[in-house]
Parts: C-alpha cells; structure tokens; sequence
C-alpha cells in the first residue's frame, strides 16, 4: 500500500469553547508540571499547538477524509489531542508508556469528564523497534507475520486516524510505522512544530 499525502487547508479562526477549556485546563497543569522540573526528567514531552491539531482533525472530519471515528494518539503526554478528538466525536485513545505522563493524562481526561482511555504502552507495539541510522530512527519490525500488533485491547487496524508529534529525526519511522500496522484508508496525522502539520493516507 502507498502513502499519499492529504493537501490540507484550513483558516486560524476560533475553535469550539469546550477546546478552549480543554486547552486553558491542559496549559494550567502543563505549567505546573514544568515549575516541579518535570520538564527535565521527561525532555521529550514538548506539547503540540492543540488549536492547529483541532482545525486538521475537524477539516479531515468534515472532508470525508476519514472512515470511521477511531482516533489515537502515539505518545500523547497529557492527551490533549485525544481530549480534542474525543470533543470532536471520536472515539479516543492515547498510549503513553511514562508513568508520570500517564497518571497526568489519566487525571486530565477523569477531571475534564472525557471517555478518553489512555493506554500505558509503547507506541511501538511488540515486534517492532527503532535503531539510529544516519539521517535519523529507522523502523525494524522483528514480530512474527501471525502476531497482530496491539495496544493493549487497541488493535491499532481498527484506528481511523493517528496523531502523532515526532521528533524531526522520527517522522520517516513514523510514517514507515503507520504504514506497517494501519488498514488501508487510516489516515496519520503529524504536527510538525511551529505551527505546521500534515496528513498522510494509506492508500
């Protein structure tokens, strides 16, 4: 199957008053996690603009780019993206593997009262592994062809649209990754830093 990537547009308007809250609430304890040093003990959590998440996933919503309303979040820190799609009528995972980001997550989506189930997990699933090649992570997948990859309960062939916020020197893998265990027509959405995200299907 080949991944093609989706040509997005969308304008900076406001997004709806719920995101809002969810992301007033997400930045308070955000903030309180790097006032404790958290930030230091856990360096590659650097949050994404939940705003430019929240007009890719409605414009991928409201396109018909999407089959169905799984969503999930590879490394989702305190699940905003998740908290978001969840607000936006999907059915909401995050998979976080650190127990600090897992218990804040979990408490975020308990406080903001949102069915987000957030999984302790790799978001490289059993059989696959990443090894440092020049140019950056190269994908190696080590399971057996008869072994399903999975997230716990998560079959991520089940996942509609994963969101994920790579380190540059990771987006390739990202991508060879979410070809190697999403059905064909899942979509793979990347927030890029600065403001930029795209949209990739599995043709």
């Amino acid at each position: 199957m080949a991944i093609e990537e989706i040509e997005m547009t969308f304008d900076n308007g406001p997004v709806d008053r719920k995101v809002e809250s969810l992301v007033a609430e997400a930045t308070r304890q955000q903030d309180e996690f790097y006032g404790e040093g958290l930030g230091l003990r856990y360096p590659k959590y650097v949050p994404s603009d939940p705003r430019v998440v929240c007009r890719a996933i409605k414009f991928l919503k409201e396109g018909g780019h999407l089959q169905g309303d799984v969503f999930c979040e590879w490394g989702c820190g305190f699940a905003v993206a998740s908290g978001i799609a969840s607000l936006l009528g999907m059915k909401s995972y995050g998979i976080e593997i650190e127990d600090e980001l897992y218990d804040r997550a979990t408490r975020l989506m308990e406080h903001l009262e949102l069915p987000v189930e957030i999984i302790q997990s790799d978001y490289l699933p059993y059989g696959f592994d990443e090894i440092e090649e020049i140019g950056g992570k190269e994908l190696v997948i080590t399971r057996h062809q008869s072994i399903a990859p999975e997230y716990g309960d998560l079959n991520p062939e089940d996942v509609d649209l994963f969101f994920v916020y790579p380190w540059p020197d990771q987006e390739e893998m990202m991508i060879d990754l979410f070809s190697a265990v999403s059905e064909k027509g899942a979509v793979l959405l990347m927030y890029q830093g600065e403001g930029e995200i795209s949209a990739f299907l599995n043709d």
